[in-house]
């Protein structure tokens, strides 16, 4: 074959001439490592046509590999330290990851589930599903809820990943959280973005691993994600500006496919293709970058950058429409925390009257409906408690007088029973605390509640005497009082919920650490988090892009005979 130009790009972007029958990959990974200044031979990859380029024995030369003239050939830098691990290291390193991740799919599924079948939360919260109006949706079956529940769940950690840097880990977290979508109704998952931007977010690992072994599959992945966007937001995003009011959330999105795009098809030898899209890729890069102007205008109304550039970039660099966005923001976090602690109240509420047989909670709206007709709360409770929310079969107990009374025995019994756990727990604090256990049963007899008594005791030069204060205020088995601690989790206790194995059981099984880390992300999310993206590695990659294609296109002019 004699010589031939081979076009490097990466860690070092030039032309080497080489006799492709006499180079081996090891000379050519060698003199890339000179001029790229890096440190070294193996602190080199070298990517052909999909390809990682290896030394083998090194012997086989370029043109036995199948490189040819005029071949694009990147070179990216690898770790020093990376390359410098035991064996062992790495193996005990993998496992642990391996390990992690496990866990992390094991705790979706088992939070989806809880969260998609009406259980009787664990947390003081509930997953709920909304639009892009923040509005609360039910989206297909239970099967389909959980299923969406999980890939959202999924996908938000792997964008925290991202955000680290941790490329690796968010791509197995991502194929997961594919995986979940994948078990829902595609009639549904066509009806929203989320599929598709997870598809990028994909693309955008492969790409800052520098990884094109994935080269076909980013392809196909970026085609799906088009249309699927395409199809959820309308033609030129139509649907999605009625939406969002005129906004312009999806600029940094669309870059970022543009971009990808434009990489993909430089790697497919389709260099016209290429140019196209990295164009196009670049006039959003410059019609998202917020002047200093703009910026300086809203943080002297003292909004902090972050929040300002974001503001600007959804609405297009104006600045009365960030800052109408960025009130229009303020009140919907405000309204989100008043929703947040109502729900909080509602969960404890839902705790104090158990689990149904099927270990759902008492249905509110039901428990609402039965009290504004005149029932007692707590026997309304109970009575849906029984029949699995079934308001009629609620009704037909609560209005037949033998089974009133059976009712009104087992809220008796379930508030004994409560009382005595409460004052079990109070006793045994109070008793940590140094004082004398006749003298703490004795003060809550009187006093009825932990406080109170705690109170009652601290000023007593002898804590004995407190049994002379009034030993027969109260009988030492007393039901009559409320007041100790009404929000606490009657539904810890299998006799009172009626139902299955203890909450408290379920809160062992749990993995309270991998559950933080997936319900992290959706707590901190908004409408607007998955349009939010801080495009400067975009806007970096652009022009490494650019300079490649200039670089190809001046070779092949120098190649072409004249």
């Amino acid at each position: 074959m004699g010589m031939g130009k081979l076009r490097i790009g990466g860690a070092w972007s030039g032309v080497l001439e080489v006799e492709m029958d006499e180079w081996t990959v090891a000379m050519l990974r060698e003199e890339v490592a000179n001029r790229s200044d890096c440190g070294g031979p193996h602190c080199i990859n070298l990517i052909c046509a999909g390809r990682v380029l290896k030394d083998g024995d090194g012997t086989e030369k370029l043109s036995h590999l199948g490189i040819r003239n005029n071949a694009k050939i990147l070179a990216s830098k690898v770790s020093a330290d990376q390359d410098g691990k035991s064996v062992k290291d790495e193996f005990l390193a993998e496992e642990e990851r391996s390990k992690k991740l496990s866990r992390l799919k094991a705790a979706a599924t088992s939070l989806a589930s809880r969260h998609a079948d009406g259980s009787l939360p664990v947390e003081d919260f509930n997953l709920e599903l909304e639009n892009q109006s923040g509005e609360k949706v039910q989206l297909g079956s239970e099967t389909d809820q959980r299923a969406i529940m999980m890939g959202l769940m999924l996908h938000a950690n792997a964008k925290a990943l991202i955000t680290r840097q941790q490329y690796r880990d968010a791509l197995e977290v991502l194929t997961m959280g594919e995986e979940a979508f994948s078990l829902c109704d595609p009639k549904l998952i066509e009806m929203v973005d989320n599929v598709s931007i997870l598809q990028i977010d994909m693309v955008w690992c492969y790409f800052m691993l520098r990884d094109i072994t994935w080269l076909s599959v980013a392809g196909v992945r970026l085609a799906k994600a088009r249309e699927g966007i395409e199809r959820a937001h309308g033609k030129e995003s139509t649907r999605l500006r009625i939406l969002q009011g005129g906004r312009y959330p999806e600029l940094a999105l669309h870059l970022r496919m543009e971009l990808l795009e434009g990489v993909v098809a430089y790697h497919s030898g389709q260099l016209q293709k290429s140019k196209n899209a990295l164009i196009s890729a670049q006039a959003k890069y410059f019609q998202l970058q917020v002047p200093d102007e703009a910026l300086s205008l809203l943080m002297s109304m003292g909004y902090k950058e972050r929040e300002a550039k974001r503001a600007l970039r959804m609405n297009n660099l104006d600045v009365g429409s960030a800052v109408d966005f960025l009130v229009e923001e303020k009140l919907k976090k405000a309204q989100k925390r008043e929703e947040n602690l109502q729900r909080q109240k509602e969960i404890l509420e839902q705790k104090q009257y158990g689990r149904t047989p099927l270990r759902k909670a008492v249905d509110l709206q039901k428990l609402k409906e039965l009290v504004s007709i005149g029932f007692e709360k707590d026997l309304a409770a109970e009575a849906l408690r029984r029949n699995e929310n079934d308001t009629q079969k609620a009704l037909d107990e609560l209005t037949n007088p033998e089974t009133n009374a059976a009712l009104q025995n087992e809220v008796i019994s379930r508030k004994r029973k409560r009382l005595r756990k409460q004052t079990a727990s109070a006793t045994e604090n109070l008793v940590s605390m140094g004082f004398d256990r006749a003298s703490v049963d004795s003060a809550l007899r009187t006093f009825g509640s932990e406080e109170e008594a705690l109170n009652y005791l601290l000023g007593q030069p002898n804590a004995n005497a407190v049994g002379q204060a009034n030993p027969s205020a109260l009988p030492p088995d007393t039901h009559g009082t409320d007041g100790l601690g009404a929000e606490h989790d009657i539904g810890s206790n299998p006799e009172d919920s009626g139902a299955g194995p203890s909450t408290q059981d379920d809160m062992l099984e749990r993995d309270v650490e991998m559950e933080d880390q997936l319900t992290e992300g959706l707590q901190n999310a908004d409408a607007y988090s998955d349009y939010d993206i801080e495009v400067t590695k975009e806007g970096e990659a652009i022009t490494e892009y650019l300079a490649l294609l200039s670089s190809a296109e001046n070779v092949s002019k120098v190649s072409s005979p004249q």
